[in-house]
């Protein structure tokens, strides 16, 4: 006698003398499975690319937001610094960076 147990977690829901039948006659136990296909777009499909994308824009963004910021600090250092300097003069070529407040 062949011996062979129900497939997968199944196996208590087949009734067990439709089983033992089955086998002692050879007959083919049909199993059918009611797997509801569920409808509609699988959101997680659809959502991670868009969080990707949502997420590289929020970095560009960032990114340009603090070379802005750095661009910024550098122009007002540059001004501090060429207003304390004062005129800086060359082989008898003075060149003034900034203008005085006073005049």
């Amino acid at each position: 006698m062949d011996h062979r147990t129900p497939p997968g977690n199944i196996a208590p829901h087949i009734p067990a003398d439709a089983y033992r039948r089955a086998e002692a006659t050879g007959q083919p136990v049909v199993i059918v499975v009611h797997d509801p296909v569920p409808g509609g777009i699988p959101w997680r499909r659809a959502l991670v690319p868009f969080a990707i994308a949502g997420a590289a824009v929020a970095g560009g963004w960032g990114l340009v937001a603090a070379l802005c910021f750095l661009l910024d600090a550098a122009a007002h250092t540059a001004t501090v610094i060429a207003s304390v300097a004062g005129p800086i003069g060359i082989g008898g070529v003075t060149l003034r960076l900034a203008r005085n407040k006073t005049t």
